[in-house]
């Protein structure tokens, strides 16, 4: 079979493993596979399995369904850091639900430097989580902070054996320069400590899972290019189902996006050629941009993060009853998830009215903002704008005055926003949103916009990679690994779009 080495090493007596898995290369059906083959013998151990994002918990779970008992746990990195603070809150100064702290402070990176510290100096907690976890499977521990390594690692030095999976050339999320150096090293470090072996059959590009294998075995090259900081050359020996698309950005707005005359033809015809495509970018604006420049016709993939919303929540930290400010954040939140409603066009006028108490009758434009005035007025708190952001839901569908051009691109984030009024405390209902949205685990639909980083872990027919100059793709570690996992979501066909000013230096283009 293939990767009968990886098979063998996963299921032998040694204590740390560390598998090199590049995408598409059966990561996941290893895992599962040696989670269905071990963890029935463990008796009243269990394997646990943990992952960086709930997506990847959701895949696991089918993959593992049918294992007897409760022999399987699943969980990510941050819900077990969050489980062991839960337990011993009192001595890492947290308070008894942790999660929610966390969800409400941004502050899952500090519980994990508090209870890495905390395993280190108590051997006792960490060789019971040892006894009730004697097999952990870490799912791209490229990802891994040092502190959830550390945590990982204390549970090993009590007993545990580990079984890591993890590509070096899928660590999209530290741009710093020295950091992510850093995370490379660390990386090697890991592989020279442990018994290794590397993936490399293209699984994701078979027949069998509806791919292209000349696509499969040409990204795998590319991974082996970007890896030695060559070039990969968009020449010459590109398979059939890699197009690249030459068109130039005229946009002058940072992050905007426009292209004229008979270079945009290409884009629509391949972006209308298929029902099912990830149109990737490499950031929040230029995918916003891209909305705009398909009249809308495209959904955005937001993934699981919601930065608008976490904004809204400090910014009602300090409203204070002040209906001013409530408006003020109002006015930032819905720029941030919509085209159409800015200080210049609704938030003005809407401060005015609030200053003066909405003491004249307004009719139309000023009337319908008028009403969200006297909203705020009335609840100067999260309640309020909630209420008001729910409003202007309302405003937008029905056409009202002053509202029908706005376009709302981030509909989930605008959808969770209405829910807060729903909670007397604000921090408390941004936590309950978020673990639900957990739970639920969305999932994109067939044509999407998204980022390469909310991409990450997904697949999909076909993509296209938007606008690969060298601000998207720069000559770096981050720029190299950022490229290859947008290379590697494509199963059938991908296109790769290319200024012809200022494209990117890893490719080679003459």
């Amino acid at each position: 079979m293939p990767d009968q080495s990886v098979f063998e090493l996963l299921r032998s007596d040694e204590p740390l493993v560390i598998i090199e898995a590049p995408a598409g290369c059966g990561k996941t059906y290893q895992g599962a596979e040696f989670a269905h083959d071990i963890a029935p013998t463990l008796g009243t151990g269990r394997m646990l399995i943990l992952t960086h994002t709930n997506a990847a918990c959701d895949v696991f779970g089918d993959r593992t369904r049918g294992i007897s008992g409760n022999s399987v746990e699943i969980r990510t990195i941050d819900a077990l850091t969050c489980q062991i603070a839960g337990a011993y809150h009192k001595v890492l100064n947290l308070p008894s639900d942790p999660t929610v702290w966390a969800y409400t402070h941004n502050g899952f990176s500090e519980i994990a430097a508090r209870v890495a510290i905390f395993l280190q100096k108590s051997r006792i907690v960490s060789a019971a989580l040892a006894r009730r976890y004697p097999i952990i499977v870490c799912d791209e521990h490229q990802d891994a902070s040092p502190d959830h390594h550390q945590i990982v690692m204390a549970i090993h030095e009590q007993g545990a054996k580990l079984r890591i999976f993890g590509d070096p050339m899928q660590s999209i999320y530290e741009s710093n320069a020295m950091a992510a150096a850093r995370n490379r090293k660390r990386w090697k470090k890991l592989v020279a400590s442990a018994a290794h072996d590397i993936l490399n059959c293209p699984h994701r590009w078979t027949k069998d899972a509806d791919g292209c294998s000349e696509l499969g075995q040409w990204v795998l090259k590319a991974r082996e290019t970007l890896l030695a900081n060559e070039q990969l050359d968009l020449t010459s020996g590109l398979p059939a189902s890699v197009k690249v698309i030459a068109a130039e950005n005229t946009s002058p707005a940072h992050g905007g996006y426009q292209v004229w005359g008979p270079q945009r033809k290409p884009l629509d015809n391949y972006l209308n050629g298929h029902d099912e495509i990830f149109v990737l970018a490499s950031s929040n604006d230029l995918v916003r941009s891209l909305r705009s420049f398909w009249n809308r016709r495209i959904p955005i993939w937001e993934g699981h993060t919601r930065d608008a919303l976490s904004v809204l929540l400090t910014d009602v930290q300090s409203v204070d009853g002040n209906a001013v400010i409530a408006g003020e954040a109002l006015t930032r939140f819905m720029s941030s998830v919509a085209k159409g409603l800015s200080a210049s066009t609704h938030g003005n006028t809407l401060r005015a009215e609030i200053e003066c108490g909405c003491a004249k009758d307004r009719k139309g434009k000023p009337g319908n903002i008028q009403i969200l005035a006297r909203m705020l007025l009335e609840e100067p708190n999260h309640v309020g704008i909630s209420r008001a952001i729910g409003a202007i839901d309302q405003f937008i569908s029905s056409s009202a005055a002053g509202f029908s051009d706005v376009k709302v691109d981030l509909r989930r984030e605008f959808w969770e926003a209405q829910k807060l009024a729903q909670y007397e405390d604000a921090s408390q209902g941004y936590a309950e949103i978020t673990m639900r949205r957990s739970v639920m685990r969305p999932k994109p639909l067939e044509r999407t916009l998204t980022t390469v980083h909310k991409a990450k872990g997904r697949e999909c027919s076909n993509a296209m990679i938007m606008h690969c100059d060298r601000g998207s793709f720069g000559d770096t570690i981050y720029g190299r690994c950022k490229l290859y996992v947008a290379l590697s979501r494509a199963k059938s066909k991908l296109a790769i779009v290319v200024p012809t000013t200022n494209p990117s230096p890893l490719f080679k283009l003459d």
